[in-house]
C-alpha cells in the first residue's frame, strides 16, 4: 500500500515540477485543434473516402494522435473512446467486446485492418485485435452493428478497423521507450522516408514484455509493419502493407476468483498452466487507379494465422491442448463510377474472393489440482491421446452492389445488396470416434470428410439529409449474418459413444445467425459542441442455443434463440477554452432473451448475463503551454447480471468507476516525456464476473499502476 502512495504522489507531482525545471515552456499556447463533425473523413462505411457528416451509420473515429497520447497497452484502453464500445481485458493483450452486444467471445464481429479481414471468417479468434500493431496505428475507426452490403459475415455487433500510417517522402524517426509496474517494458521504433520520387515507405516495431500483475501471467509480444506507397507512370497508386506480431504468454490474468479471493488475494492464479502462442502474418498490395470518373481498387492479400493454446477456459470442463494453422490467400475488387447529372449517381460494385486452407488439432489433458469448485486450482497436466485432427479449407465469392444519388440536393439516398457464397471443405485424420484417455465413457465424435455450403443475402438502405452545413440526419436499416466456425461445425463435443456421433452429425446442419438493425442519427457541430447521436434496435435471430434433441435425447447447439439490443449512444466534444477540452463517449442499451429456451431452463423474457446498461469514457485535456498535455479519464461501466436467470441468489456486479491519469512534456527540440498511472484510486474492481460452480466469480481487474517513458523524434 505504502508503494502505491509513493507512486500517486510522483504522479501527481510530475506537471508541477515540470513547469518549474522548464520555465521557458510558460507561454499560453491554444489547445490542439481537435477533429470535429465538420471535418473527419471516414473509410470504413462505405469503403470510400467519406466525410463522417455524409454518412449513413453509427460510425467511431480514433485519430493517431488520440493513439499516440493514449498510448494503449491493451485495446480496452483506446476503444472505449468510441459511444457504445466497451472491451475486457481476458489474458495480456486478450480481450472480449461489447458493441451492441453483452462481452462476449462469440464470432459476432469483423476486425480489418485497412479493409481486409484479420482472420478467415471460419477461423474467427475474439482475440483478433492483438495480432494488429495498435500502440503504432494510423487511426481506428468503429463502424456499429452489422456491416453494410459491402462486407459480409461475423460483422453483427461491429467492425472495427485498424488503419496503418502513412508513411511519407520527409526522413523521420521516432523511438520511444517506457517501463513500468509490475515489470512492463515497451520499446516503439517508427521510421519513414522517400523511395525514389514517387515512392515512400514507413516501417514500425513493437517490443513489449510484462511481468503480469498476477501470479504468473507474464507475455512477450514482438510486432513489426511495413507499408509502402508507390505511384505509378499512369496515374496508379500501389500501396503494399506487412504485418507480423509473435506473441508468446502465460494465461490465466482472468482467472475468476471467489469473492473473498476477489477482495483479499488477487494476484492468485487457479490457471496457471494455462498458456497461448500466437504467430500471424499478413501481406496485401493495394492497386488503385482513377480512369476519368471512374476508380478501380484490387487488392490481392496473403495471410497466415497460426495458434498454440492450452486454454485457460477450458481445464474446469474438457482441457486440451489445441493448435490451429490457417494460410489464406485471397483478392478484394472494386469498382466506383460516378455519374454527372442533378443527382449525382455513383455505383459501387465488387468482387470479393478467398481460399483459406487450415488445420486443426487437439489432444486430451489429464490434469492435477487442489481445492474444488470456483477454488479449484490446477498445478500440472500430462498429455494424452489425440481427439480431433483434420484439415479444413474455408472458401468463399462475394459479390456486391451499392447504388448512391441525392434526389434533393440535402438528401442522399443509397441502397446496397451482397450476396456471400461460403463453404468448407474438410478431410478427418481420425477415422472414428475417440475417447479422452483413461475414460470409458467419454468419446468425441467424428465426422467423416465433409462438404459445408451456405449462400446469403445482405440487403442495405439508408438515407442522409443535411440540415445545415453543420448538420445531418441519417437513418438504414443493416442485415448482417454470421456463417458457423469451423469449431461449431466439426468438433461438437463429447459424450457417450452415440452421443458423440449424433451431435458431430447434427452440428453439420447449423445455419448462420442472422441480424436485423434499424437506426436513425444526427451530427454535427453547435456553439463549439460537436456531438454524434445514434439510437438503434437490432434484432438477433436462429442464434445457437443448447437444447435436447427430441428423437434422440442428445444436447446439442440449434438455430433456436432469439435476442433484442436497443440503446442509444452520444459522443459529445467541445474546446472549453484554450487550455480546456472535454469529450465524452456515452451509452445506454438494453440487452434481452426474446427466445431463448436450453436444454435445461427458459430464459425468455430476461435480461442477458454481462449485459452493462451504461458505458461512458469521458476525458478531460489541459494544454496549459505548447508541448505539455495532462489528461484525467473517467471510465464508467454499470451493473450487469452475472447469469441468464437473474437470479437475486447471484445479484449483479455492481459496476464500477475507474480513473486514468495521463501527463506528456516536451522537453527539447524532438523529446517528450510521458506518464500514465492507471487506476488513480486503486479502486477493485473486476475485468468480468460471472457464475461458476453456483458460485459468484470474479475476475479482478489491475490496481493502481505506473508508466512513464522517453520519446525522441528526429
Amino acid at each position: 500500500m505504502r508503494k502505491n502512495r509513493v507512486a500517486l504522489a510522483l504522479t501527481l507531482a510530475f506537471p508541477v515540477s515540470f513547469f518549474i525545471v522548464f520555465p521557458a515552456a510558460a507561454q499560453t499556447q491554444p489547445a490542439v485543434t481537435e477533429p470535429s463533425a465538420l471535418n473527419v473523413v471516414t473509410i470504413t462505411g462505405s469503403r470510400e473516402k467519406t466525410l463522417l457528416l455524409q454518412t449513413p451509420a453509427s460510425v467511431g473515429v480514433i485519430s493517431a494522435q488520440d493513439i499516440q497520447r493514449t498510448g494503449p497497452m491493451h485495446p480496452q484502453q483506446i476503444l472505449g473512446q468510441v459511444p457504445g464500445v466497451a472491451i475486457a481485458v481476458t489474458n495480456g493483450e486478450g480481450h472480449s467486446t461489447a458493441i451492441r452486444q453483452p462481452f462476449t467471445t462469440s464470432p459476432l464481429y469483423l476486425y480489418l485492418e485497412d479493409g481486409i479481414p484479420i482472420r478467415a471468417t471460419g477461423f474467427f479468434n475474439h482475440n483478433a485485435l492483438y495480432e494488429v500493431n495498435l500502440a503504432q496505428a494510423g487511426g481506428i475507426e468503429v463502424v456499429k452493428g452489422p456491416g453494410s452490403a459491402l462486407y459480409g459475415s461475423d460483422a453483427i455487433g461491429g467492425t472495427v478497423n485498424i488503419l496503418t500510417k502513412l508513411p511519407s517522402s520527409k526522413p523521420g524517426l521516432s523511438v520511444s521507450g517506457e517501463a513500468g509496474s509490475f515489470g512492463w517494458r515497451r520499446l516503439l521504433v517508427d521510421g519513414t522516408t522517400a523511395t525514389g520520387a514517387d515512392g515512400a515507405v514507413r516501417a514500425a516495431v513493437n517490443l513489449t514484455h510484462t511481468d503480469g500483475w498476477r501470479d504468473q501471467t507474464a507475455y512477450d509480444r514482438q510486432s513489426a509493419s511495413f507499408r509502402h506507397d508507390q505511384a505509378l507512370a499512369d496515374g496508379a497508386v500501389l500501396k503494399t502493407i506487412l504485418g507480423y506480431t509473435k506473441i508468446d504468454q502465460q494465461t490465466g490474468a482472468n482467472t475468476a476468483l471467489s469473492y473473498n479471493d476477489y477482495l483479499n488475494n488477487p494476484t492468485k492464479n487457479n490457471l496457471s498452466i494455462a498458456y497461448r502462442k500466437v504467430d500471424a502474418l499478413r501481406l496485401s498490395t493495394q492497386y488503385e487507379r482513377e480512369l476519368g470518373a471512374a476508380l478501380l481498387t484490387i487488392t490481392p492479400y496473403v495471410r497466415r494465422n497460426a495458434m498454440d493454446l492450452n486454454g485457460s477456459y477450458n481445464l474446469s470442463s474438457d482441457p486440451r491442448i489445441e493448435k490451429a494453422d490457417v494460410t489464406s490467400i485471397g483478392v478484394m475488387t472494386k469498382w466506383r463510377q460516378d455519374f454527372s447529372g442533378a443527382l449525382k449517381a455513383r455505383l459501387i460494385v465488387g468482387l470479393d474472393l478467398e481460399r483459406s486452407p487450415g488445420s486443426r488439432t487437439e489432444d486430451s489433458l489429464s490434469l492435477t489440482s487442489t481445492g474444488a469448485g470456483a477454488d479449484r486450482f490446477y498445478t500440472g497436466y500430462t498429455v494424452g491421446n489425440r481427439i480431433y485432427d483434420y484439415d479444413v479449407t474455408f472458401k468463399s465469392a462475394s459479390a456486391y452492389a451499392q447504388g448512391e444519388l441525392s434526389p434533393l440536393p440535402a438528401l442522399r439516398v443509397s441502397a446496397g445488396l451482397r450476396f456471400d457464397s461460403l463453404g468448407y471443405d474438410m478431410t478427418n485424420n481420425i477415422a472414428a470416434s475417440t475417447t479422452r484417455a483413461g475414460t470409458t465413457a467419454r468419446y468425441y465424435g467424428q465426422t467423416a470428410s465433409a462438404s459445408v455450403d451456405y449462400s446469403h443475402l445482405s440487403p442495405k438502405l439508408a438515407a442522409t439529409f443535411a440540415l445545415s452545413p453543420a448538420s445531418s440526419v441519417y437513418t438504414s436499416y443493416n442485415h448482417g449474418f454470421r456463417a458457423p466456425s469451423e469449431g461449431q461445425l466439426f468438433r461438437a463435443g463429447s459424450g457417450t459413444l452415440t452421443d458423440a456421433a449424433t451431435r458431430a452429425q447434427l452440428a453439420l446442419a447449423l445455419k448462420p445467425v442472422k441480424a436485423n438493425q434499424f437506426e436513425v442519427g444526427w451530427r454535427g457541430a453547435v456553439a463549439g459542441w460537436s456531438y454524434d447521436l445514434a439510437v438503434y434496435q437490432l434484432v438477433k435471430k436462429d442464434d445457437l442455443v443448447s437444447q435436447r434433441d427430441l428423437a434422440t435425447n442428445v444436447s446439442t447447439s440449434v438455430n433456436a434463440g432469439k435476442t433484442e439490443h436497443q440503446g442509444i449512444e452520444l459522443a459529445l466534444g467541445k474546446a472549453l477554452n484554450p487550455q480546456w477540452r472535454l469529450d465524452t463517449a456515452l451509452s445506454y442499451a438494453r440487452h434481452r432473451y426474446v427466445d431463448w429456451v436450453t436444454a435445461s431452463a427458459n430464459f425468455s423474457g430476461n435480461e442477458m448475463e454481462t449485459a452493462p446498461r451504461v458505458m461512458s469514457n469521458t476525458r478531460i485535456s489541459w494544454t496549459p503551454r505548447a508541448g505539455t498535455l495532462a489528461q484525467l479519464e473517467w471510465v464508467r461501466l454499470g451493473d450487469y447480471w452475472l447469469e441468464a436467470s437473474n437470479s437475486a441468489a447471484y445479484g449483479k456486479y455492481p459496476g464500477h468507476d475507474v480513473f486514468n491519469l495521463r501527463f506528456s512534456q516536451s522537453v527539447g527540440q524532438g523529446v517528450n516525456v510521458f506518464a500514465r498511472l492507471m487506476n488513480l484510486t486503486d479502486r477493485r474492481y473486476a475485468d468480468s464476473a460471472s457464475v461458476s460452480s453456483s458460485t459468484p466469480v470474479f475476475s479482478p481487474a489491475m490496481p493502481r499502476a505506473l508508466y512513464a517513458g522517453l520519446e525522441a523524434t528526429w
